[in-house]
């Protein structure tokens, strides 16, 4: 017999935990931001979380990520859980998905005294195209001076954790096996552009000069594993500090249950890469 792995509803139907707060950064029902908070005095270290969903508003939205960001709270972790327009929303795509993401994310500078939250050591993390998001918001700074994603001062990222992603959107684009399926790419990245690729996919954007932990299941059946191994790969050869933490019988679902080894690796790598950081700003 082989072994089963988890379903989406044997993690959506368990009990919901709930968010500290709610922060809305644009008119748009899923331009929101869910803060969970840790109980106590602050300054509390910030973990920026992205969601997956194929960037399909229809797919998923951030309460995917709900029971780990409860997880990391109870750790004593502030969590700023940002959602976005996907490519199936007005305004979604290219520019607004990616602009979504840059504005939520820098809304927690605006928001940081209002919650006692410490945003001098900030760990990105997300899963599936959220993983892809989150590289992407680390990689801000070395977007090319002509695209209309740039900005002058982008949220700082220190490190990133990506669960399970799909950062070259090339391949994704080239690999129909690939759960989220080939047609939602030129959807994201925009057509009519000499190349569409050139401000969206982590690959064209390396050197992002900070370190990134890979995590993904070995038996992954939404996000091949050579997505990691060929990202691992070409992150290396560019200089990037990378690690591929690759969790034996594990497929997709499992790297967002907090029950699972897969999520244990992962938040043992927040949790490292938050102590590192405080480390240096001493």
């Amino acid at each position: 017999m082989s072994p089963s792995y988890l379903t989406w509803p044997d993690l959506t139907t368990r009990p919901r935990p709930v968010p500290d707060a709610t922060i809305a950064y644009g008119p748009d029902p899923y331009q929101k931001i869910d803060l969970w908070r840790p109980a106590g005095r602050g300054p509390h270290r910030v973990v920026v979380m992205v969601h997956g969903g194929c960037w399909e508003t229809a797919i998923a939205d951030r309460t995917l990520m709900d029971w780990i960001a409860d997880d990391l709270r109870r750790a004593g972790i502030a969590v700023w859980n940002i959602d976005y327009r996907g490519v199936d929303r007005h305004g979604g795509g290219y520019p607004g998905t990616f602009a979504d993401a840059a504005a939520a994310a820098d809304a927690l500078l605006a928001h940081r005294a209002d919650y006692d939250l410490d945003t001098r050591r900030i760990v990105a993390l997300g899963h599936s195209a959220g993983g892809h998001l989150a590289l992407w918001l680390a990689a801000r700074p070395r977007l090319p001076g002509a695209s209309a994603l740039r900005s002058p001062a982008p949220l700082p990222i220190a490190h990133v954790v990506c669960l399970g992603g799909l950062p070259d959107l090339e391949a994704t684009a080239a690999s129909p096996d690939n759960g989220c399926g080939t047609a939602v790419i030129p959807r994201l990245v925009g057509t009519g552009r000499a190349d569409p690729y050139v401000d969206t996919s982590i690959p064209r954007l390396l050197p992002i000069g900070i370190p990134h932990d890979l995590v993904n299941g070995r038996e992954d059946r939404i996000i091949p594993y050579r997505f990691a191994t060929d990202y691992l790969a070409r992150a290396t050869a560019a200089g990037d500090s990378v690690t591929l933490h690759t969790v034996p019988a594990t497929g997709h679902v499992e790297l967002i249950a907090p029950e699972t080894p897969a999520w244990a690796t992962a938040r043992q790598l927040v949790l490292a890469a938050l102590d590192t950081q405080l480390i240096d700003k001493k």
